[in-house]
């Protein structure tokens, strides 16, 4: 149980959702009543200590060969006569038990596991540190998330809201147009990459090599709309040429994104000499360095 009630128990909703499909009930037993429970428990040790009182003398060398040994020593547990009650624990499961027996479902039970959790600011709910879209209706809302090993569905109060293909990417979005609020919508339909890449390559090649860089880092390329728009729109406050230079400083750096750049054109950054490597400077002759001729 998830929650333990005298009157309204709560079941554990992975355990509950198997059970329903299966159509099996589960009735939790009453604190401190062992009568509760299920003589099925009772069958259990009994026959696992009968199994292993009859095997303990021997050794075993594969699990093949322990399971048939267990296998034949079960059957003759089973076909062993009740002591007080006329027939065994076989006839009484041929006439009570197999009658209620039906079909199992024409499809595995699928295991999931279910999480409670909070939509973000951006509409978007974190599961294994990647991020799902939700309708932005439901930013902040507590939600629930059913999680299988292909799929993520999020219910809000026993409604489904969004269903996603699971992702292994860490840190990354998978989102729904249609789940953005409509300003971002418009983002999004006024700008496609390509558009993006030629005011890049007007400005320089740098400057497309940063925003080839950002839009290639998203699986989704709306992802990224927002920094290259930030890169692109720095051309018309600091100059075409400045963003030119900082973006090839970044390059240079490994760091080509929005707030690199930002900060180098803020600090002025773009504007100071390259410097010359530490490596270039050191003297070509020294007591520790061999030299070519040495190996002459």
């Amino acid at each position: 149980m998830s929650k333990a009630n005298f009157y309204e128990p709560e079941i554990n909703p992975t355990y509950q959702e198997m059970a329903t499909y299966y159509s099996v009930a589960v009735i939790p037993a009453r604190a401190r009543k062992p009568r509760d429970k299920a003589k099925a428990e009772l069958s259990v040790l009994l026959a696992q200590r009968w199994i292993l009182a009859k095997l303990r003398n021997q050794r075993f060398f594969s699990l093949y060969t322990a399971n048939r040994a267990v296998a034949a020593l079960l059957v003759e547990l089973n076909n062993r006569p009740f002591k007080k009650l006329p027939g065994c624990r076989r006839s009484a499961f041929e006439e009570f038990d197999r009658p209620a027996l039906r079909p199992l479902p024409a499809k595995p039970y699928q295991y999931a596991e279910w999480i409670t959790a909070r939509v973000g600011p951006d509409y978007h709910v974190a599961v294994d540190e990647h991020y799902y879209s939700v309708s932005y209706r439901y930013a902040r809302e507590q939600v629930n998330v059913r999680v299988t090993i292909n799929t993520v569905e999020i219910f809000h109060r026993g409604q489904r809201i969004a269903a996603h293909g699971k992702s292994a990417r860490r840190r990354f979005h998978t989102t729904i147009d249609a789940h953005m609020p409509p300003e971002h919508q418009a983002v999004v339909k006024g700008c496609d990459p390509q558009r993006l890449r030629n005011w890049a390559i007007d400005i320089g090649p740098h400057t497309a090599a940063v925003i080839q860089h950002l839009l290639g880092a998203r699986k989704h390329p709306q992802q990224a709309y927002r920094a290259c728009l930030g890169v692109l729109r720095m051309g018309k406050d600091y100059g075409r040429d400045r963003l030119e230079a900082a973006c090839r400083r970044a390059i240079d750096l490994k760091a080509p994104n929005y707030k690199f750049i930002a900060s180098t054109l803020k600090n002025g950054l773009d504007r100071e000499p390259e410097t010359a490597s530490v490596q270039a400077d050191l003297p070509l002759v020294h007591a520790n360095v061999r030299g070519p001729s040495y190996y002459h």
